[in-house]
């Protein structure tokens, strides 16, 4: 045998065997879980802070570069045929994380990568009624989805310095937002007014357009919510949400963090839940302790992967299944470098546009990527 028909079987092997590798990695995600999602080449991140934008700020009556330090934790839905997605930006007001005021900045796309932003925010603390609630934080991590006749509801957090907490807005048109306060003031006669809570993932399901909208569980609507555990609430309105009760008539929760595992720290709800033929999708953000604290030895201390929970339709207090390692991490260095120096891929954004899977995440708390699942491939 001749060496360049030598050199062409190893050539071969090593492709063979490299094919072989990509289909085991790609198998380790069970079939209901969606997956894998990619970074598309050169494309990231697709926002970054902008210095040259300017807002005049109602609370403080002057101009202010209002996305100049940060723009992270977004969330994402479609309008109009286009991707939009909006992004939690912070100024330059203050030095750390949770210091500076936060506003929900508006970016629109056809590709889902380039982004045509709009230079001013759409959800910001203003001199309203719910000024107490957000001054001087601002508004942070939207999540938001929309119903089947096109209203778009987010979930918030409203951070005022004291106590961060769950807020609803909604808007026909993603830019003017109507603010609805408390997600969770009135329930059980305004017991969880002051609840420290964020991150809510309403319930949705694809529809026969293939977006994805909000759908109900038992003539509910219902979301998890959460970060130091799962926990869940429903809601008649959209707007009033009652959380869910244990026999003691304390919070339930669902599911908690795991040791040893690279969510020991926190299980932080991340994009809307996804009702599929296997149950609810539920994907969140795990922290990771530190290591000498019970933390995962695979996975750098105190940085957020991505998991996903499956919750059962019928039953979406029941957890059927658990992914065991992250199906997303921390990997590009705009992922570990930034205002969160050890690393997260923080998941806010979902949406099902031409037949695949748009995936929106903050960045080391400073930018916002995306990663895409094609379901065909």
């Amino acid at each position: 045998m001749n060496s360049k028909k030598i050199l062409f079987l190893i050539g071969l092997s090593l492709l063979f065997m490299a094919c072989t590798q990509t289909s085991k990695e790609d198998s380790d995600l069970p079939s209901w879980a969606l997956g894998p999602f990619e970074r598309p080449e050169g494309a990231n991140p697709v926002i970054s802070p902008n210095a040259v934008t300017t807002f005049d700020c109602p609370m403080q009556g002057v101009s202010m570069k209002w996305e100049e330090s940060d723009t992270f934790n977004p969330a994402a839905t479609v309008k109009d045929n286009n991707i939009v997605v909006l992004y939690r930006a912070e100024d330059n007001s203050a030095v750390g994380i949770g210091k500076r005021t936060s506003r929900i900045g508006y970016a629109e796309s056809k590709d889902g990568v380039t982004m045509n932003r709009l230079s001013k925010p759409v959800l910001y603390p203003a001199d309203d009624e719910f000024k107490d609630l957000e001054w001087p934080g601002g508004c942070e991590d939207p999540r938001v989805t929309k119903t089947s006749n096109g209203l778009y509801v987010m979930l918030y957090t409203a951070w005022n310095r004291q106590t961060p907490r769950l807020a609803v807005a909604t808007s026909r048109d993603l830019i003017n937002w109507e603010k609805h306060g408390l997600a969770f003031g009135r329930a059980y006669d305004g017991r969880f007014k002051n609840l420290e809570c964020k991150s809510a993932s309403m319930v949705t399901k694809i529809n026969s357009s293939g977006e994805i909208i909000i759908e109900k569980i038992k003539d509910k609507y219902f979301l998890y919510w959460g970060e130091r555990a799962v926990y869940a609430a429903t809601s008649e309105d959209l707007i009033n949400w009652e959380p869910v009760l244990n026999e003691e008539k304390e919070l339930l929760e669902i599911a908690k963090p795991r040791e040893g595992y690279f969510d020991s720290g926190l299980t932080e709800c991340g994009p809307p839940a996804l009702l599929t033929e296997d149950g609810i999708v539920l994907i969140y953000n795990g922290q990771n302790k530190r290591h000498n604290e019970g933390g995962s030895l695979e996975y750098a201390e105190r940085a957020y992967c991505a998991g996903q929970f499956l919750f059962d339709a019928n039953d979406p207090l029941k957890v059927i299944d658990r992914l065991d390692k992250p199906f997303f991490y921390p990997e590009a260095d705009f992922e570990k470098s930034g205002q969160y120096v050890d690393g997260t891929v923080f998941t806010e954004g979902l949406v099902h546009y031409n037949n695949k899977f748009y995936m929106y995440y903050g960045c080391a708390d400073s930018e916002v990527a995306v990663a895409i699942f094609d379901p065909n491939k």
